[in-house]
């Protein structure tokens, strides 16, 4: 199982939605966040004015992960391209839920 945390500008969401929807992905997790740069600089981070920004939690199958990834790749038309949408991937060791068994391990590629 794979996390991919899709961060993006707030007038860019739409975009976001319209590539989820067109993958397939129904379930994930949206956040309002507030993406911050170094003064006088680009980024996510430091002291500047802060970004209205977003962020996308989904958790999905390898082979899904890989397409969102690629998919955001092939974005174009973003709001601002100094902060383009950005996707990250990371693997999920084990997963745990409460009345839940947990499930066998599985062997990721």
């Amino acid at each position: 199982m794979k996390l991919v945390m899709l961060a993006y500008l707030e007038g860019d969401e739409k975009c976001v939605e319209r590539l989820l929807a067109d993958l397939d992905v129904g379930t994930f997790s949206r956040l309002g966040i507030e993406g911050h740069g170094p003064a006088g600089s680009d980024g996510w981070y430091g002291s500047g004015a802060p970004f209205r920004s977003g962020m996308i939690l989904v958790f999905t199958e390898a082979e899904k992960a890989e397409a969102i990834l690629s998919g955001v790749q092939a974005c174009s038309g973003v709001q601002d391209p100094k902060h383009p949408i950005r996707a990250f991937q990371l693997g999920v060791e084990d997963v745990a839920a409460c009345g839940c068994q947990r499930p066998a391990p599985t062997t990721e590629r």
